[in-house]
C-alpha cells in the first residue's frame, strides 16, 4: 500500500529518532530490522529516494566488517543518506505536520523549535529525558506557557544537578508555573519525548543538555498510532515513578 507524503515523513522521522548505534562490531537483529524499515520507507518516496536507498543498501554490507574504520564510514554514509531523505520527505509533507531537522551546532535553532513545541500546550507537558539536568529547566522549560503543568520524568543519573534547579524554580515561580519531577528506573526510559496535552508526542534524538551541540538533532512529531502508544506507556511509568 502506498503511503501518503505525510505518513512517509512522520514514520521516517520516527526511525531517525530511534537510530541505533550502527558502527558496533556486530549487528543485532533489531538493527537489521531498523535498516530494512528505513530502506522500505525511502523506497516509498519513489524516484526521489532511489539513490539514497541504494547507498544505504551498499553501505549496510560494510557494517559487518571487522575493521572499525570501515564500519564507521558505512554508518556515516547511512546516516547522511537518511537525513537527506528526511529533508526531502519534509518538503513533500504538509506544512502542518512538519517537524524540524537541526544541524550540528545550531543550538539557537534548537531552542527556538523546542520553544515552539512547548508553546502548543494548553494545560500539560510531560517531558521525558533519562539525562535531564539543570539545562532542561534553565534553557527550555522556561519557555513553556504559564499555568501549564510541566512534568519531567527522568532517571537518577543527574539528580544532584537537577534537584537544586527544581528548588530554585519553585521558589521563583511558585504556583504560577507548576512543576513536578519524578524519577524512574534507568532501564525503563529509552526515549527523549515532549508529550503535549496528552495528545501529541514529539521525539528528540538527543537529550536536552546536548541538543544540537555536537551532532545533528531531529525533533519530530510521532505518527498518531506511535504517539498514542508512547503516551500510554509513559503515563504508566509516571504513575509508578518516585517524586524528586
Amino acid at each position: 500500500m502506498t503511503l501518503t507524503p505525510e505518513a512517509v515523513y512522520m514514520r521516517l522521522g520516527q526511525l531517525v529518532a530511534e537510530m541505533p548505534e550502527l558502527a558496533k562490531p556486530s549487528m543485532p537483529p533489531e538493527t537489521q530490522l531498523w535498516l530494512g524499515r528505513v530502506v522500505a520507507l525511502i523506497e516509498e518516496m519513489g524516484a526521489t529516494g532511489i539513490s539514497d536507498a541504494i547507498e544505504i543498501k551498499f553501505a549496510t554490507r560494510d557494517l559487518d566488517s571487522p575493521h572499525p574504520g570501515l564500519r564507521r564510514s558505512a554508518a556515516d554514509k547511512i546516516t547522511q543518506a537518511l537525513y537527506r531523505s528526511l529533508a526531502r520527505a519534509e518538503i513533500a509533507a504538509p506544512a502542518t505536520v512538519q517537524g524540524a531537522f537541526v544541524a550540528a551546532g545550531d543550538v539557537h535553532d534548537a531552542f527556538a523549535i523546542v520553544g515552539k513545541v512547548l508553546a502548543e500546550a494548553n494545560s500539560d507537558l510531560l517531558i521525558v529525558d533519562p539525562y535531564a539536568n539543570e539545562v532542561l529547566l534553565q534553557d527550555f522549560v522556561v519557555t513553556a506557557p504559564e499555568n501549564a503543568l510541566v512534568r519531567i520524568l527522568t532517571t537518577p543519573q543527574y539528580k544532584a544537578a537537577l534537584q537544586p534547579a527544581v528548588e530554585r524554580w519553585r521558589k521563583q515561580y511558585g504556583k504560577g508555573r507548576p512543576l513536578e519531577v519524578r524519577i524512574s528506573g534507568p532501564k525503563l526510559l529509552h526515549d527523549r519525548l515532549i508529550i503535549v496535552d496528552q495528545t501529541t508526542a514529539w521525539s528528540l534524538t538527543q537529550s536536552f543538555k546536548d541538543l544540537a551541540a555536537r551532532s545533528p538533532t531531529s525533533i519530530i512529531r510521532a505518527p498518531p498510532d506511535i504517539a498514542q502508544a508512547k503516551i500510554e506507556a509513559y503515563t504508566d511509568l509516571w504513575s509508578n515513578a518516585q517524586a524528586l
